[in-house]
């Protein structure tokens, strides 16, 4: 099966995790994670089509980089990291990440109890990133958005909303989140993945409608501001059948019927905001505007 759209060349999938059992997981998450090792990605990555791959770091490995570093540096190039680190790292780790492909530190903090970082931690490490020209990638739920959108609109990096910033389904845009989303992404230092859909649906699949309707009003009011991501081996489907890959991927020809905003999705926002081919990150063009 393929997407139902033509794949432009150097298409970015850029949300996955990647899992391989020669790097230790941290204790307390049952057996080792099975399936998700970078030859394992790359054989759904031919079926999609996409060539580059952004490599968020899981929460089973917690704050040691080691495995997001090694699956980066087996893309030869053509993959950038998203690390999670503990609040006192210090610069010489944050230059060996930056060294290693890291362009963004992610902030999953949906579930307080299940997390690594905590809302507190965001702003003192994004004033610590800034400089490298980073992103603060935030997974967040609407209503955490809307509580603690002061601190979102003063953090001194970029941010970059995980899963169409989890707006809750039943409202999507009509909950006060979608608001203070839009006005970042006006300001010019806010981006959105769309991804995630099985997060945000309570229709459910493979069509999601209510999450679609929020991917497309996102591509309405924002396309330049939108990457995509398939959330590669769907960690949270794991007890019932996961989503097919690549119909997620098909999904975006509803959500961005046209070719050339499919183009900006796919590649050319993420050669901005993450560096390819040469390009300054957009995080860091963003400081110096």
């Amino acid at each position: 099966m393929h997407p139902l759209f033509d794949i432009p060349p150097d298409a970015c999938d850029s949300h996955l995790h990647i899992f391989d059992p020669r790097f230790a997981e941290q204790p307390g998450n049952g057996a080792p994670f099975e399936g998700g090792t970078v030859s394992e990605y790359r054989a759904v990555a031919h079926r999609m089509g996409t060539r580059r791959a952004v490599i968020v770091q899981a929460k089973r490995y917690g704050t040691d980089n080691a495995c997001l570093l090694d699956a980066v540096a087996q893309f030869a190039g053509q993959a950038r990291g998203i690390a999670v680190v503990p609040p006192d790292v210090d610069g010489a780790t944050l230059r060996a990440l930056d060294d290693g492909g890291v362009r963004g530190l992610r902030f999953s903090v949906w579930n307080p109890a299940d997390t690594v970082m905590t809302v507190d931690m965001i702003e003192t490490l994004a004033r610590r990133i800034a400089d490298l020209g980073w992103h603060a990638q935030l997974h967040m739920s609407g209503d955490q958005i809307a509580a603690h959108a002061a601190l979102l609109s003063r953090l001194p990096c970029p941010i970059v909303f995980d899963h169409m910033a989890r707006l809750p389904p039943g409202l999507g845009v009509r909950h006060p989140a979608w608001g203070i989303v839009r006005g970042l992404i006006d300001r010019g230092n806010c981006w959105v993945k769309l991804s995630g859909a099985y997060l945000n649906t309570l229709q459910g699949g493979p069509d999601y409608p209510d999450a679609t309707a929020v991917a497309q009003a996102f591509v309405r009011a924002a396309p330049q501001r939108l990457v995509w991501g398939s959330d590669w081996p769907h960690v949270t489907e794991r007890a019932h059948t996961p989503p097919d890959t690549v119909q997620l991927l098909a999904l975006l020809a509803r959500w961005a019927p046209e070719e050339t905003v499919r183009q900006r999705i796919l590649v050319d926002s993420p050669r901005e905001l993450y560096g390819f081919d040469g390009a300054a990150p957009q995080a860091a063009a963003a400081l110096r505007s």
